[in-house]
């Protein structure tokens, strides 16, 4: 069974987890497939935006539990070991997402339990359905959330919430999660609501797409000295390029640009 599908069509790759039978729960198969589904979209420069799905009831329900024990070489490595430049593999698993060079946007229904609500959290934009059901599960079992949860919930989530949810593992709805601040749009169709934008984004300037995600993805942890050069910067690299200069011809003329792929 392919543990994780990739569909690209007019520059918009559909990824899929394709566990329905467990809800997309992670065993260590499970993650290598994400981060393999990851990484090969990074590399095609055809793709402009994705979409990140899960097949059956659930978009990822968590960990499987009942799969992580014995040895295997994820489980025997240390979580110290920096297996992908800042994360190690489990962490990878969520943050190969974040650090995608084009937008990721996810559709989110049924559940989206612990390392299934942290992959959540690494898309840049997330339609959710109303009745879905999300919890930072990690406390239930005695552990901490230690996917880049930590690291993403912070910039969008008030602290008191976050130290709530994760102190209690309280299930709350998509409702509530956009009302905190975890998920960005109700959608009675998160995969239809998702694709629509994701075409949208796929018909600007790729290459002015990849900068502004770069640009916003690194803002938080940069002082005001730094940003404003780090806007220079990225602005210097398009300005007055074949891309750059197509979007505003386009623009003048009324039609669809017809850009150059582009990766950083």
């Amino acid at each position: 069974m392919e543990r994780v599908k990739i569909d690209i069509q007019d520059h918009i790759a559909t990824v899929s987890f394709n566990r329905p039978d467990k809800m997309n729960a992670l065993d260590v198969e499970q993650f290598k497939a994400i981060i393999k589904a990851g990484e090969e979209v990074n590399a095609n420069p055809n793709v402009r935006a994705v979409v990140l799905r899960g097949e059956g009831r659930a978009f990822c329900a968590g960990l499987d539990v009942s799969a992580m024990g014995g040895s295997n070489e994820l489980m025997d490595n240390s979580l110290l070991t920096r297996t992908h430049g800042l994360a190690n593999t489990w962490q990878q698993a969520v943050w190969v997402w974040r650090d995608l060079q084009v937008p990721v946007i996810a559709a989110v229904q049924g559940y989206a339990y612990g390392g299934g609500l942290q992959i959540m959290l690494a898309a840049d934009i997330k339609y959710i359905t109303p009745d879905t059901k999300l919890s930072i599960m990690e406390m239930k079992w005695g552990i901490i959330p230690d996917m880049s949860g930590t690291q993403l919930m912070y910039h969008s989530v008030r602290q008191d919430i976050i130290k709530e949810l994760t102190y209690t593992n309280r299930i709350f709805s998509g409702e509530e999660a956009v009302k905190y601040g975890f998920a960005t749009h109700l959608s009675d169709d998160p995969h239809v609501d998702a694709l629509s934008l994701a075409k949208e984004i796929s018909e600007k300037s790729p290459s002015a797409i990849v900068k502004a995600k770069k640009l916003l993805n690194a803002a938080p942890y940069l002082s005001p000295e730094d940003g404003l050069m780090q806007e220079s910067i990225e602005q210097q690299h398009i300005l007055k390029k074949k891309n750059q200069l197509e979007a505003v011809y386009a623009s003048l003329q009324k039609r669809k640009g017809e850009f150059d792929d582009y990766r950083d």
